[in-house]
């Protein structure tokens, strides 16, 4: 392959603008025609339930050979027995490490009394229901499905639906089913893109399947198109499209390892950018020149081909400041700084979704075995959202406690602000208590 597109920062970026790095940086995690096209496969299920989901699995791929859509928690159960031992030793562990770092996130309830008489509480609530999708078809994640499963089980909810598409012959991954066991979902949804949010979201009453209250995990364009479709309708966790990253790395960094990582990143598609973020325009020609060999010998190589041809890019800056500027304007899923003073550039970054410190921090680490979540946001939305976790299940509801010596503290502020609004029943309904209900039948306690 030849080599990645290379970008120049200008010494007064981003202050002086340059519109091929603007081009690089302001990306969107789908376009205007994917989502029009998942906006008419969503009403298709919306009207035609089972049936619909079943033809655009046809049509667009990710249904079983026999054209099934659910999987029970019964024939489910089997599944686990059929795992190999290394296999079924390493999800384990991998969901423990998701599970220690899910507990410390669990939100608490909080209490407070804001005045005298006036105690106002956040009460954390798990979500009733979830579904999980898991990217799949050409490669399945039962690591994905680790991702989403163990932090909503730490949270408290109660049905959660997996769902993931079959491979090109219409099977299933053996593993994607034995991790589906482990994990105890209470049902798994064949199918994918944006038909399967759509089942996911308006349930498939014929199927027994029920809708969900919040959609959860990552998938290609058409289910990020689906999940922001819908957003008005259900909760989504957070757009995460095509899988992203970046590598901030300058000598004495080894030029086969940031090689490796680039590769890493690229692997997840064709459609995924692996960017090399550098200083030094000799050290960038080392990295390149170390990714024909490591291509060579790559499963994959296809589609680590298309991925850096299209979506590959390497940025030379003019400092280690300039490089963490463009690191957060781009605001990357996936972030690897391997510099010499690595902690300054770690403190300074502020725009990322999960961040891979030192030679010794591969982004592999991280996908499956640290217990840090592997759902990001994508697409720049890393400037604003943080990584799948606890919080995404559940809710907190406001409970307001008010004593009659409470709200008459808060009267003459009510009142004044009720005016000012011309919000005037919002006064009165204030006033009365104090007035013409407290001193008949019915008055407030």
């Amino acid at each position: 392959m030849s080599g990645l597109r290379r970008v120049r920062l200008a010494p007064g970026w981003p202050a002086a603008g340059d519109p091929e790095v603007d081009r690089l940086v302001r990306r969107g995690a789908v376009d205007a025609s994917t989502r029009t096209t998942a906006r008419e496969i969503l009403e298709a299920v919306r009207g035609g339930g089972a049936d619909a989901v079943r033809d655009a699995n046809r049509r667009f791929g990710g249904g079983l050979a026999d054209g099934r859509l659910l999987i029970g928690r019964g024939e489910l159960g089997t599944r686990a027995a059929r795992l190999s031992e290394g296999t079924r030793n390493a999800l384990t562990a991998a969901m423990e490490a998701v599970r220690r770092f899910a507990e410390a996130q669990l939100p608490a309830s909080r209490t407070v009394e804001t005045a005298p008489g006036v105690v106002v509480e956040r009460r954390w609530v798990p979500l009733a229901s979830v579904g999980a999708y898991t990217p799949g078809g050409t490669a399945p994640y039962p690591s994905s499905l680790v991702m989403a499963v163990v932090p909503a089980r730490v949270a408290g909810v109660e049905r959660i639906v997996a769902a993931s598409p079959a491979g090109p012959d219409g099977t299933l991954d053996p593993v994607l089913l034995g991790v589906a066991a482990l994990l105890e979902v209470d049902a798994l949804l064949v199918a994918g893109g944006a038909q399967a949010i759509g089942a996911l979201a308006f349930g498939l009453p014929e199927e027994g399947l029920e809708s969900v209250d919040r959609i959860v995990g990552p998938g290609n364009p058409w289910v990020t198109a689906a999940k922001l479709e819908l957003a008005s309708e259900v909760g989504i966790d957070l757009p995460a499209g095509p899988s992203e990253g970046m590598i901030v790395a300058d000598p004495p960094a080894n030029p086969v390892l940031v090689a490796a990582d680039l590769l890493t990143q690229a692997e997840h598609g064709v459609d995924s950018p692996a960017i090399l973020v550098t200083t030094d325009e000799a050290f960038a020609d080392e990295v390149e020149a170390e990714l024909a060999p490591q291509l060579a010998l790559a499963a994959r190589r296809e589609i680590l081909e298309q991925a850096l041809s299209g979506h590959g890019a390497t940025v030379i800056a003019p400092s280690i400041e300039a490089a963490i500027d463009f690191v957060n304007a781009y605001a990357p899923e996936h972030l690897s700084i391997d510099v010499p003073d690595v902690e300054a550039a770690v403190a300074a970054v502020r725009n990322a979704g999960s961040l891979f410190v030192g030679p010794w921090a591969p982004e592999s680490a991280g996908d499956y075995a640290t217990g840090a979540n592997h759902v990001l946001p994508t697409g720049g939305l890393a400037r604003a959202c943080g990584a799948l976790s606890v919080e995404m299940f559940g809710h907190f509801i406001q409970v307001q406690r008010l004593t009659r010596d409470g709200l008459d503290s808060l009267r003459p502020t009510i009142r004044a602000l009720a005016e000012a609004e011309g919000l005037l029943a919002h006064r009165d309904a204030v006033e009365r208590r104090f007035t013409a209900v407290a001193s008949g039948p019915g008055a407030p306690r």
